[in-house]
């Protein structure tokens, strides 16, 4: 009678984490995800711990939550693992405005973007 349950949208040794409504705009926080593309966990961690960016804390946060849901939901070894992917995505913009010269307004946009971290479990090679 109950509907099957929905099969996993990423591999077996993968998790993932995504956070949305983060208030930047999507090209400075792209600059802080292909910062972390490629890298080990740990390495990862460290580099957004020490990064001058603002945004860094907010990356840093759904990376940690990444790696939570592999460890808790996936049963893989955090020390194995690598940020396999990090996009980014437009998310809503304010709208706001300022008066101009000669009657005119001066559109403002507040744009907000979201952020997609997956992480991968890498068997090392000897």
């Amino acid at each position: 009678m109950s509907k099957d349950k929905n099969p996993r949208r990423v591999a077996d040794n993968e998790a993932m984490a995504k956070l949305r409504m983060l208030r930047t705009s999507p090209q400075k926080l792209n600059l802080v995800a292909a910062m972390i593309r490629g890298k080990k966990v740990e390495r990862a961690l460290t580099d957004l711990t020490f990064s001058k960016k603002r945004i860094a804390v907010d990356v840093k946060k759904c990376l940690q939550s990444a790696i939570a849901n592999a460890e808790n939901n996936h049963n893989l070894d955090v020390d194995e693992l690598v940020v396999a992917e990090a996009w980014v995505g437009k998310n809503m913009t304010m709208k706001r405005g300022r008066p101009r010269a000669r009657g005119r307004f001066g559109k403002i946009v507040k744009p907000f973007s979201e952020i997609t971290i997956l992480v991968r479990q890498v068997e090392e090679q000897a």
